[in-house]
């Protein structure tokens, strides 16, 4: 089946991704390991967020660029990108001291559209009809209505491939299937430490 895959980027970093050695990731060959030969992936949508500088870690933006530049070297790959908010809030203490204020004032940074964009992208490709089959990549429950939609008005496959630790009950129940990405399809699907592009040559980042 004609199969596009739909990618949370967030909820796979911080399902699977995180404090890994298996950030340098090629989601084109970690789908087919997990799903060949019974689909033809002939589409990736990828959907993030561009990282801002942190003090404790100032280079995170760069090493996400890299990433983003070895994605886009896949023909077959498409990154869409949402926002971060930062606001400052003001939130309870878990414990505050006696005599001392209950609240504190911190800074607060949200990642924003990823989930909605992928939402969006998901019906209109499927009402425009460019794909037989579509797999989700993300674990987050909030995705409920769009999958159900594709599936029971539009009639149309849906897969979920879940990176969190934990399963989602309600997408594994109304998914047309269902899978738990598995660590070692990780380990086994990522770039070459070394790749070019029309702006030349690049490098997995050294920390990764």
């Amino acid at each position: 089946m004609k199969t596009w895959i739909f990618i949370d980027g967030f909820n796979l970093y911080f399902g699977s991704l995180k404090g890994s050695n298996r950030k340098w990731l090629n989601p084109l060959e970690m789908c087919r390991r997990h799903l060949a030969p019974h689909h033809h992936i002939d589409h990736i949508k990828y959907f993030t967020a561009k990282l801002n500088p942190r003090t404790n870690d100032p280079d995170q933006p760069i090493r996400q660029n890299t990433y983003l530049r070895a994605l886009r070297t896949l023909p077959s790959a498409e990154v869409i990108l949402g926002h971060f908010l930062t606001k400052n809030v003001r939130m309870p203490l878990a414990n505050p001291k006696k005599g001392e204020p209950a609240t504190v004032e911190v800074i607060k940074t949200e990642e924003k559209g990823s989930d909605v964009n992928l939402a969006s992208h998901l019906l209109h490709d499927a009402h425009l009809g460019l794909y037989e089959c579509a797999i989700v990549v993300s674990g987050d429950s909030d995705l409920l209505e769009p999958v159900r939609l594709v599936i029971d008005e539009l009639h149309m496959p849906v897969g979920v491939l879940n990176p969190q630790k934990h399963p989602c009950a309600v997408l594994k129940k109304k998914a047309t299937f269902y899978k738990h990405l598995r660590p070692h399809f990780l380990a086994e699907s990522q770039f070459p430490q070394t790749m070019k592009d029309a702006s030349g040559t690049f490098h997995k980042p050294t920390s990764w």
